[in-house]
């Protein structure tokens, strides 16, 4: 077969482009490129497809470049980091926001465990990973909350997470006001109450909802010693330039001492009330904790807030049988450290409770580390008279008589079983008087009228 020195392509017919075209020289290229498509069967094969492939890729960028352009437009995000404050904020407040669709839920459990063992738990639901659809004044919202696989909270080892809040960008103004709803949601919940914190990992998180504020005036101390202590309290807050203008650490240690169920917990919690503070309890006896963790967490309260560490004595032995007293991973030193070490944390009120004082060491006691000693015992006349009349106020000559029986069984009563026999006879003063001799035996349970 003779070639026609083109490769296998057809012959150009020169006549037949002179007659397609307009006789310029534009119009002889056109004939000649029309020509050559027509004719040529690899085009025919291939061309067709890759023109169409080119065609739809094209398109699809089109759409995407639209879309995004759109998006930017038209929807607005707003992100939300699980360090920021307004994360819990935020949480509790969609967990309670009425018209909501989600189908993916969280729970978030607050535990707690007592220096005498028990635990108390509390189950709250939260919105979890996934997406939700909310109405909020009128316009949609939707909210994703995501949970890093990779990155986590260095202190308490917590995934890291995000909630993406996304809506159209006329409606972006709606952001700053859930905001503040959720914001004064959550002042809302503390005002009038006290906040108890309890450590977790390395963190301190609120225990369960805030509890009301008890008032001081509802627990009987001994004649001037709640407003000796009280006036302690304020003397401190209040002369914080004073503190610094002589280089002294800022901060105070309180010890309650005394036999069980004279009231040192409950004063301390009444007088985190009086100040508008929160509390925060250590246990020393967890067996997760450890002096850097005791430590991060003493030098990282929550703002306006006292440190209680209740029964000290039953976290450590004595200094002379184990210099380093190890306790479930928190060393003697490492206590004294985080109390009044190079590291310790400045304006700071720690109240510490025992039974037993004489377990305690000489070095916990010294100056620096507790700063202010007083025994709270077992009830005196004046706090006999001063309960009964606290819960029944028109009483008066029955308290003298019902003082002068307790005086009588010449036994050590607790304020806690002055409170136990007085609930017991919420309505009846008369029989108070007449089971007096209950008083006798610590251990009573009243029950079953």
């Amino acid at each position: 077969m003779a070639s026609n020195g083109t490769g296998g392509l057809p012959p150009i017919d020169f006549e037949k482009v002179r007659n397609d075209s307009d006789g310029s020289v534009t119009g002889m290229a056109k004939g000649l490129f029309n020509q050559f498509i027509e004719g040529n069967p690899y085009f025919a094969a291939g061309g067709g497809l890759m023109v169409l492939g080119t065609s739809l890729a094209l398109l699809r960028r089109g759409v995407i470049s639209t879309s995004r352009l759109a998006y930017h437009q038209l929807i607005v995000d707003l992100e939300i980091p699980s360090k920021d404050k307004s994360y819990l904020w935020f949480l509790q407040w969609m967990s309670r926001y009425p018209h909501r669709s989600s189908r993916h839920l969280s729970v978030e459990t607050n535990y707690l465990q007592h220096n005498n063992g028990s635990v108390s738990t509390e189950v709250n639901f939260v919105p979890g990973v996934g997406n939700h659809l909310i109405r909020y004044k009128g316009a949609f919202m939707l909210i994703k909350r995501e949970r890093s696989g990779q990155i986590a909270n260095i202190t308490n080892g917590t995934p890291f997470e995000t909630v993406k809040l996304t809506t159209l960008y006329r409606d972006r103004h709606l952001f700053q006001e859930l905001l503040m709803e959720a914001k004064d949601l959550a002042v809302k919940r503390q005002t009038g109450k006290t906040v108890i914190y309890t450590s977790w990992a390395n963190e301190w998180r609120p225990f369960g909802q805030p509890k009301a504020k008890r008032n001081l005036k509802s627990v009987i101390l001994d004649n001037g010693l709640k407003e000796s202590i009280l006036n302690d309290v304020n003397d401190f807050l209040q002369n914080g330039k004073w503190y610094y203008d002589r280089g002294i650490p800022y901060r105070r240690g309180y010890l309650l001492y005394g036999p069980p169920g004279s009231g040192k917990t409950s004063f301390i919690q009444a007088l985190a009330g009086e100040l508008d503070y929160n509390s925060c309890i250590m246990n020393l006896a967890d067996p997760n904790l450890t002096d850097d963790r005791l430590n991060y967490l003493m030098n990282n309260l929550p703002e306006r807030s006292l440190m209680l560490l209740e029964d000290i004595d039953a976290a450590f032995v004595k200094r002379s049988k184990n210099d380093e007293g190890f306790v479930n991973g928190v060393t003697f030193s490492g206590l004294l450290n985080a109390l009044d070490g190079v590291a310790s944390s400045e304006e700071i009120i720690t109240f510490m409770t025992t039974n037993h004082p004489e377990k305690l060491d000489p070095a916990v006691m010294r100056p620096g580390r507790i700063d202010y000693k007083t025994y709270v015992g077992n009830a005196t006349e004046y706090q006999i008279k001063q309960m009964f009349l606290r819960f029944y106020p028109e009483e008066k000559e029955l308290s003298e008589q019902f003082v002068q029986k307790a005086v009588e069984l010449d036994t050590p009563i607790s304020t806690a079983q002055l409170q136990g026999l007085f609930d017991f006879n919420k309505q009846n003063p008369k029989n108070a008087v007449l089971m007096v001799e209950s008083l006798r035996y610590p251990n009573h349970v009243f029950c079953c009228k």
